[in-house]
């Protein structure tokens, strides 16, 4: 809805200008109001788009009010008025000098004078409002690229500090340089379709669904539904996303080998829901495993358990328990969901 146009304030406490200045300015579609005092104008001048005033109004009260208002206006604004000087005379330059953006009118004046003088006054300030918006746009600009550079910094950290884990991780977990480059390359690709959702929202969060999508989605077909996702639509803050990304790549993987996926008939449904407790809203997160051949406990814990089990406990403060049940693994994850984000949405 837009606003409606601020008003003409009109100071012309003696004779009729008032009142016929209110009279002019009405007849043209333009709204005013009559001020009795200098202290009282000078209140309104902040909502204000021009202001009306008699060289006999600013004499008689003291102007170091209107003057500091004149003086401590932002840079985008030079406030417009119109002053309305006695016939015959020169106007008084203490006043002119005051004011500073001032048109004088010389009374009697003719009313489309008046009118004419203020629309320019209007039109004026219209163009110094549309400064003032662009001026705000500017610093929120450069505001959101001071975080974005932040976040970026933080990320590129984080990264290459997963990276080595990564590297160091996979290096001890396999023993031949052809499963090392498999499985390091694959949890390479993983971690790149993690960033690729939380660069489409500067770094900030990414979709839990999409997460999933990347590592299941493939896995169904036109007649099968192998893979279940349920639960509402949820972003993750970054510092969550990517180690949950990571951990659904281990749980993918370890199910394409060993679990459900690696049968016909095995299915895994996956079920979120967020929850709010005393410490804020968690994300509730259960991975459950049917139809695949019979589970038994790893005889070695390797990278895929210590990150389930620790990295996600000891980066995202989550609560994590494993089942190696008969009938399939479940996998059930609570962890706290960050409520503010760094670098505001555009």
């Amino acid at each position: 809805m837009p606003h409606p146009e601020p008003v003409v304030l009109i100071l012309a406490p003696l004779g009729r200008d008032a009142s016929v200045a209110t009279a002019i300015l009405a007849e043209v579609g333009i709204a005013s109001e009559s001020i009795s005092t200098l202290d009282a104008l000078v209140a309104g001048l902040d909502g204000a788009a021009c202001a009306v005033m008699t060289e006999e109004a600013l004499l008689r009260w003291d102007r170091n009010a209107i003057a500091h208002w004149v003086e401590r206006q932002p840079p985008w604004s030079d406030f417009p008025f119109v002053l309305l000087s006695s016939r015959g005379g020169s106007p008084d330059v203490r006043l002119t000098d005051l004011l500073g953006n001032v048109t004088v009118l010389e009374r009697p004046f003719h009313p489309a004078v008046l009118a004419n003088a203020v629309r320019s006054a209007l039109r004026a300030r219209r163009r110094q409002r549309e400064v003032q918006a662009y001026l705000e746009e500017r610093q929120r600009t450069h505001e959101r690229q001071a975080l974005l550079i932040r976040e970026l910094h933080h990320r590129v950290k984080n990264t290459l500090a997963t990276v080595q884990g990564l590297l160091g991780a996979t290096a001890r977990s396999t023993k031949d340089v052809n499963t090392f480059y498999h499985s390091f390359s694959d949890r390479i690709v993983s971690l790149g379709k993690t960033h690729n959702l939380l660069t489409e929202d500067y770094w900030q969060t990414a979709p839990l669904r999409e997460l999933l999508q990347n590592e299941l989605g493939h896995y169904n077909d036109a007649t099968t539904s192998r893979i279940i996702l349920d639960g509402p639509a949820i972003e993750l803050a970054a510092d969550l996303a990517v180690p949950t990304g990571m951990a659904i790549h281990e749980l993918t993987t370890n199910a394409t080998k060993h679990g459900a996926l690696s049968l016909p008939s095995g299915r895994i449904v996956v079920r979120w829901s967020v929850d709010r407790r005393e410490a804020g809203r968690v994300l509730d997160l259960s991975w459950t495993e049917t139809g695949g051949p019979p589970v038994k406990p790893p005889e070695r814990k390797g990278f895929g358990s210590t990150l389930l089990q620790r990295v996600l406990a000891q980066q995202c403060n989550a609560e994590v328990v494993i089942a190696y049940e008969a009938e399939g693994l479940r996998f059930h994850m609570v962890a706290p969901l960050p409520e503010d984000r760094l670098v505001p949405a555009y």
